[in-house]
């Protein structure tokens, strides 16, 4: 039989002004939209691009600033990791994690209950990070791009501060507006910025050709590091220095729902089958764009060590955030450098675009199924303020310095990194039994590749502590957030829909709606105890009509908020019996259930227990002073959705 969905009316918006009523108008953004359009994974690949090949705008320079002579040989350290692990790891989890949640949903899944959910939080402070640094850290980079410009250096030189706080506030009202991200657009914005880093890049690749002595010079101030042991050695432990050009993965997955795959699996998204077209489609995105950045990367290591001056990339230098900008006003005149410079503003710009949508869809998709968000979170304009004030204040921590995001950047992707790692590792793990030895030698190999993560991960932090800083700030303000939420929204019904076990029971059901009975909570599933508990009311009360007892069981993990009910009715005599399993919490299952029933009455029975245990006993397994939190639940939801008639409330101590 179909089952049944009960949709839960929402409470009646308090009384706004005009601009509250601006702030929270349109759709929450916790709710599926339907009839999302797919397309050609070359062109999903711009949307992917937009974030990592922006990267490009600055990663040469931290290059040089962190590694000097060893930028090339530790961007090939940075190249190999891209290859062989981050490809790798993230192909694996597209496999796995499909609908476009990506790492943490992978991870949410191999664990349960309360661990399940506080690892997923702290996951999403490291995120959180990634977003925001990444928002905070292309604004600046775009105002030293446009500082730096010949043309505009003396309207700009004294105001790179304002002009980063400028672009972040005009990224927050395109949003706050209504922004749309346009495939399009994205590509038109990034092809060009492709073309013509390769351009300058080639042709600063033909100076150093016909200038031999440069090479010369280079492999002279290589060889003072030793042999290639040596070499390989010295640039492993630069290499987590640069790490921060590895992002863009975690937004290759995020984007998989848009990217096309067989008609059948793009017209039928409800299937529970995996989409094998999709996941090719997005393995085939993935290493397009780890092989063009990686080519890209490599270039503009090598041209940028051997053309650009050491005072020219030190921080505070004209090369200094914007070396391959640098080298086109160089070599290539300040008109060309100009347009170079435009176009990396309009992507750096788009990458901050990208990283605002990341977190928009991110925060909504956790934190209110959680339980752990007020209801506003789930509104787009609150929630892009709280974000532009969040912008604001890390960029005033940083003075809008991109080499000292840089760290901050690189913790949040290594982070990110890492817990995909370790979710694909341990799914492989937990499937070597059905892959034999295969799966088991993958396993192993991820598990080098998690190390790996892992070390590069922990050097960062001990060398630049600044990320894991900043995002133990995210993470104790979301931990803080949620308890705080998580307490305030215990009162709600916290029920998405229920289902009847059998077509006997929703016939009961509907024969005892509306008035029909008195619904009597109890706590054991046992027809003697209820016969006493028959008497004792009936000694008390005088209640008209029969008597039907409810008795719920709870769900094995008490850590979700929303729970699918499944229901049984019986008869017992002349009174009835319903069953509700796979409750989350106790009170609110009774108030959902008599609100949808609709009885004469209800007699809720009260203990002598200790209130403070039993309102944290209620917060964290469910359970509680039942009697109390039912009346508590009841009277919120008819304030907010008021009724004609509802049920009588008795309470019955003893």
């Amino acid at each position: 039989m179909p089952t049944p969905t009960v949709q839960i009316p929402e409470p009646r918006p308090r009384n706004r002004s005009g601009f509250g009523k601006f702030l929270f108008s349109g759709s929450p953004l916790d709710q599926l939209e339907s009839g999302e359009h797919t397309h050609p994974w070359y062109l999903v690949l711009w949307l992917t691009g937009v974030d990592y090949f922006s990267t490009l705008g600055y990663a040469p320079g931290i290059a040089l600033l962190a590694a000097g002579t060893l930028s090339f040989s530790a961007t090939g350290v940075l190249v190999l990791v891209t290859l062989l692990g981050a490809v790798p790891i993230y192909a694996e989890v597209a496999s796995r994690s499909y609908a476009g949640q990506g790492s943490i949903a992978l991870l949410e899944n191999l664990f349960s209950g309360w661990k399940s959910k506080i690892f997923v939080l702290v996951l999403l402070g490291f995120a959180a990070t990634d977003f925001v640094i990444t928002m905070t850290l292309s604004a600046a980079d775009a105002a030293r791009h446009a500082v730096e410009d010949p043309y505009l250096y003396r309207f700009l030189h004294q105001h790179y501060m304002d002009v980063t706080l400028f672009l972040l506030v005009l990224l927050a009202v395109v949003f706050v507006i209504g922004f749309s991200e346009a495939i399009v657009v994205v590509a038109a914005t990034t092809i060009p910025y492709i073309f013509l880093n390769i351009w300058v890049l080639l042709y600063a690749l033909g100076v150093i050709y016909r200038r031999p002595e440069l090479l010369s010079n280079w492999t002279g101030l290589l060889h003072a590091h030793g042999d290639w042991t040596a070499l390989f050695v010295a640039s492993a432990l630069v290499f987590p220095k640069l790490a921060l050009g590895l992002s863009g993965f975690e937004t290759g997955v995020s984007v998989m729902p848009l990217v096309s795959g067989s008609e059948s699996e793009d017209s039928s998204r409800s299937s529970r089958e995996a989409p094998k077209n999709r996941i090719r489609n997005t393995r085939k995105l993935l290493i397009s764009a780890a092989v063009i950045m990686s080519v890209l990367l490599l270039m503009s290591s090598f041209a940028a060590t051997l053309l650009i001056p050491e005072q020219a990339y030190q921080e505070g230098g004209p090369a200094s955030g914007r070396a391959i900008a640098y080298l086109a006003h160089q070599l290539l005149g300040n008109r060309f450098g100009s347009i170079y410079d435009l176009s990396t503003i309009l992507v750096l710009w788009l990458a901050g675009a990208s990283a605002m949508t990341g977190l928009l869809n991110l925060i909504p998709r956790y934190l209110p199924r959680f339980g752990m968000a007020p209801p506003w979170v789930s509104y787009r304009r609150p929630l892009v303020l709280v974000l532009l004030a969040i912008d604001v204040i890390v960029t005033w921590i940083f003075r809008a310095s991109v080499d000292r995001q840089g760290a901050a950047y690189a913790t949040g992707v290594l982070v990110l990194m890492l817990s995909a790692a370790v979710a694909v590792t341990l799914a492989l793990w937990h499937e070597k039994s059905q892959g034999g030895a295969g799966s088991l030698l993958r396993a192993f190999y991820y598990a080098l590749i998690t190390l790996v993560f892992g070390y590069t991960l922990v050097l960062n932090i001990f060398e630049r502590p600044d990320g894991v800083i900043i995002a133990s700030c995210f993470i104790l303000l979301l931990l803080g957030l949620s308890g705080v939420s998580r307490y305030r929204r215990a009162t709600e019904m916290r029920v998405s829909e229920f289902e009847f076990l059998d077509d006997n029971s929703e016939k009961l059901w509907n024969a005892i709606r509306d008035k029909k009975v008195n619904l009597i909570p109890h706590h054991q599933d046992d027809s003697e105890y209820r016969a006493a508990l028959k008497q004792k009311i009936q000694r008390h009360f005088k209640l008209e009509g029969r008597m039907a007892f409810i008795y719920v069981r709870l769900m094995d993990n008490r850590s979700e908020f929303y729970s699918c009910l499944r229901v049984k009715v019986t008869r017992e005599a002349e009174d009835y019996v319903i069953y509700a399993s796979g409750a989350s919490a106790i009170a609110n299952t009774i108030a959902f259930l008599t609100d949808e029933l609709n009885p004469v009455s209800v007699v809720l029975g009260l203990t002598q227990r200790n209130v403070m245990k039993q309102s944290l006993a209620f917060v964290l397994w469910g359970e509680g002073e039942t009697g109390l939190l039912v009346y508590s639940v009841l009277v919120k939801f008819w304030q907010a959705n008021p009724k004609r008639d509802h049920p009588l409330l008795f309470l019955m101590s003893g």
